[in-house]
């Protein structure tokens, strides 16, 4: 039987997702493959499809086996709970897309930096999984806020540190805070597809990329 709100902090697999770092990132790569990993990618995607339909707290490992086509002595395999399987899903969908890109630090010009990181975070708005996803995180950060924590620390604190040292390392650029300044910059992405995916806003103010893109770096390089 399982518990239908996530642990408390201080369980050793959560912990080892909040060290966001390197570690994580060699976790990821070094997956196993065969059929092992296929199964794992099979139940994922079974999971996927409940939890974005059902949402957390009314998901159970009942439904994801019937998804995923597997019995929940192989869900248990595989993962510990419910909450690993969440965490496994959150590792999937952002942890992939963003912490590879964040996991060494930002070099190059200043404006070729900026625009790669806008323009490959909002590259995001268009894949549809990772936007209900975003969504379903939000939805239940109320009732579950170790959830959105858990996405905070892994995806956007990891970018914001990146971004912040990548500013320090260029004085000729003139930032006298340049922590505020990157979680500006990628805070007003964050923003961004949350205002125009998340809420809907694109159909009562539609804003396009290239414009949000241009503007913020001239806001940070004047």
């Amino acid at each position: 039987m399982t518990n239908s709100s996530p642990r408390n902090t201080s369980d050793p697999a959560l912990n080892y997702l909040n060290e966001v770092g390197v570690e994580l990132v060699n976790h990821l790569e070094s997956e196993p493959v065969g059929s092992s990993h296929s199964k794992r990618e099979q139940i994922l995607q079974g999971a996927m499809q409940v939890f974005l339909k059902q949402g957390y707290a009314k998901t159970s490992m009942d439904r994801v086996a019937t998804a995923a086509g597997v019995s929940k002595q192989t869900i248990y395999s595989h993962f510990q709970d419910k909450e690993g399987l969440f965490i496994a899903l959150i590792e999937r969908v952002t942890i992939r897309s963003f912490l590879c890109e964040f996991q060494n630090p930002f070099q190059g010009e200043p404006e070729i930096v900026l625009r790669r990181i806008a323009e490959r975070f909002l590259a995001k708005m268009d894949d549809q999984e990772y936007i209900a996803f975003f969504r379903l995180v939000i939805a239940e950060s109320a009732r579950f806020p170790e959830l959105a924590q858990l996405y905070t620390r892994t995806v956007v604190q990891f970018g914001f540190r990146n971004l912040s040292n990548y500013f320090a390392a260029r004085p000729e650029l003139n930032i006298a805070d340049t922590e505020a300044t990157a979680r500006i910059f990628l805070g007003s992405l964050v923003a961004f597809v949350l205002a125009q995916e998340v809420l809907h806003g694109k159909h009562t103010m539609p804003m396009e990329k290239e414009r949000l893109i241009s503007s913020l770096i001239n806001c940070v390089l004047g």
